[in-house]
Order: C-alpha cells, then sequence, then structure tokens
C-alpha cells in the first residue's frame, strides 16, 4: 500500500496480486502453435493494472512480477472464431478447434509504477489520482473490466492486495529465450509495433522488466 514517504517523493508506486486456474502468456518462437511462455509479459501486466483503473493523463508501467506457484503446462482445446479462420469457415460462420499448451493453477504478485503520459503538462497531481482510484479499487474488488491471465476467458480466481499467505517460488530460474515486451510503440494511445526482448531471466521467482 502507498506510504507518506511515496507521496513526498512521489514515487507513486501499486502492487497487486492475481490467481486462477489457467494463463496464456504470448510467447513469440512457436509460431502457430500456442504454446504459453512460463510468465506474463509486460504488455500482459501492463493491461491487467488497467483493468483495475486508468486516466487518459497517466499510466501503471509494469516493474516486475514475482511467480507464486509452480510452473505447471497442460494441454488445452478451444474454438477459434478470429479472422485467422480458412475463407470458407469465415463466410459459413465456423469455428475450428485450436489446440493450446497452457499455464494451470497459476498466482502472480504485480508490481508497478504510475507514470505520465507524454503531452502537455496536468494541472492537477494525476499520478497520485490514479495510484488512489486503483488501490481503492482494487481494496473494494471494483474494476475497469474483467482482468485475464492472457486470453480472455482465462479469468481469475482472485484479483485483489496481496495476501499474507502467499510465498514467491524461488526454486524457479531460468532464461526465456525470446519474450514479447509491448505490442505497441506508446504507452497510450499507440500504433502497434511489437518489441521483443532476448535472454530475459526469471532469478528465484521474480521477473524484472525492462523499461
Amino acid at each position: 500500500m502507498a506510504t507518506i514517504t511515496d507521496v513526498l517523493t512521489k514515487n507513486y508506486e501499486v502492487e497487486m496480486e492475481i490467481a486462477g486456474p489457467a494463463a496464456m502468456w504470448t510467447r513469440p518462437d512457436t509460431g502457430s502453435a500456442a504454446v504459453s511462455g512460463p510468465g506474463p509479459t509486460f504488455s500482459a501486466a501492463k493491461g491487467m493494472f488497467e483493468a483495475i483503473a486508468r486516466l487518459k493523463s497517466a499510466y501503471i508501467r509494469p516493474t516486475r512480477v514475482e511467480i507464486c506457484k509452480p510452473i505447471q503446462f497442460d494441454r488445452y482445446v478451444t474454438n477459434y472464431g478470429g479472422p485467422l479462420r480458412k475463407s470458407n469457415q469465415v463466410r459459413g460462420g465456423d469455428s475450428y478447434q485450436l489446440p493450446a499448451v497452457i499455464l494451470v493453477d497459476v498466482c502472480y504478485r504485480l508490481y508497478g509504477v504510475v507514470e505520465e503520459v507524454t503531452g502537455p503538462p496536468n494541472s492537477t497531481n494525476h499520478l497520485h489520482a490514479l495510484q488512489e482510484m486503483f488501490l481503492r479499487r482494487l481494496a473494494k474488488g471494483q474494476w475497469f473490466r474483467c482482468p485475464c491471465l492472457g486470453w480472455k476467458e482465462f479469468v481469475p480466481s482472485y484479483v485483489g492486495p496481496f495476501r499474507p499467505d502467499t510465498a514467491v517460488e524461488t526454486g524457479v530460474d531460468l532464461v526465456i529465450p525470446s519474450m514479447l515486451h509491448a505490442v505497441f510503440d506508446q504507452p497510450v494511445n499507440g500504433k502497434v509495433s511489437p518489441t521483443f526482448r532476448q535472454n530475459v531471466p526469471i532469478r528465484r521467482g521474480v521477473l524484472e522488466y525492462a523499461v
């Protein structure tokens, strides 16, 4: 939670815990085969924060995530109805079964800091306003929209402040060869321009997001 020191130093930090039975995190090296990465991307973490609260003049930049359950994969099949279907399937309104390898029984602690959107100076302390809005809504269980764990059908079983019995899986140590960082070239109202990070480490269950 925010402290008086945070306010005085203008360090507007936020944090949240999210857990659920399933998750799917974009992995760029699997092609058409849907296989989840071991942890949420920067964009996914940003989307989970924005599902709780958002402003036009400020945004929450994810700084790190703590993995709080062992990494477990399982097979999953879903009915796909998107634009990548064959033309005759689109015309007929038909879907096809899309197999995937997803994460199961997940729990994360997300950390972020409120930053200003590039643009004209704002006359109010909108950074503090977004921080307080986020913490208030998180405590009350109020959302801008339902958070999801990657795919929209993967809804969480818990979203809220840190729970005292949640612990980081310090045995998780690995390096992600290639990881999607951000989908857009700007944090707000950007154009599609994906960026990637290579050899991203997860050390003792902690994934740090590079700026």
